[in-house]
């Protein structure tokens, strides 16, 4: 006979027979209930998908789940396509060496954090990153460059209109601190070098113009820098999706 467990007790009659089964008995349900167990977990995995929560650590003394982003966008792919060479307006614009763009700074869909309502745009000076708020909780990120120390604007402000290859002419006070500007004194056509790139928003504040743009630049390297005389720049993949989703009059929010 098998020896039993410590925690089995033997019937009172001693019966040997009776012993085993009780024995037998507590093994196969034990087991089967383990498998019960181990079938139930693996089920979990193929047949309930849970959506995926990331933890906030930036609040201190409880967790917060944050919603992962759930909009699906054609034009918001992988950077191999994104960031391909385009022709536009008669122009053959440049593939992008992504690789050498910090992931960061790609375009894509994020948790919308600004606060801010659909359809407003987002510059966030210190993260170097534009937002377009969407319906539904999401938000579009782009990475820009921004201006030097003594060059940036900040505010609330409207987008008045936008234009598709623009000419770009240098204020006064940009020609006298670079002289060589002096050629476009009256204007730079639009094209692959012109400083505007293959699109410019131009923002307005109470009705009057700021003289500060969004806008495109051939200088892809420049984006999470701060080098411009105070506008804010996209890759030119990247205006040209902006471009084509806002409209006249979306606020502008630079923080």
């Amino acid at each position: 006979m098998r020896e039993l467990p410590q925690n089995v007790t033997p019937p009172a009659n001693g019966d040997a027979n009776e012993t085993e089964h009780l024995y037998s008995r507590r093994f196969v349900l034990s087991g089967a209930g383990a498998m019960t167990l181990l079938g139930m977990a693996g089920c979990s995995t193929s047949t309930l998908e849970l959506p995926q929560f990331q933890l906030d650590d930036t609040v201190t003394g409880s967790v917060r789940p944050i919603r992962p982003a759930i909009s699906v966008d054609k034009n918001v792919t992988g950077p191999d396509v994104m960031y391909a060479s385009l022709n536009d307006g008669g122009f053959e614009v440049p593939a992008v060496p992504y690789q050498k763009v910090k992931p960061e700074f790609r375009r894509q869909i994020v948790v919308n954090e600004t606060g801010e309502a659909p359809g407003t745009i987002v510059v966030h000076l210190q993260e170097r990153k534009l937002y377009l708020v969407q319906e539904g909780g999401d938000a579009i990120r782009y990475g820009v460059g921004i201006g030097k120390d003594g060059f940036r604007w900040s505010g609330r402000a409207n987008i008045q209109y936008g234009k598709e290859w623009p000419t770009w002419t240098p204020p006064p006070e940009m020609i006298q601190r670079k002289p060589e500007l002096v050629k476009w004194q009256n204007g730079q056509p639009g094209g692959l070098t012109n400083p505007l790139g293959a699109r410019a928003l131009y923002i307005y504040q109470d009705g009057k113009d700021t003289g500060y743009r969004i806008h495109g630049s051939p200088e892809w390297a420049s984006i999470g820098l701060a080098m411009s005389s105070g506008c804010v720049r996209l890759i030119n993949q990247d205006i040209i999706d902006l471009y084509s989703r806002v409209s006249k009059k979306n606020p502008v929010v630079v923080v």
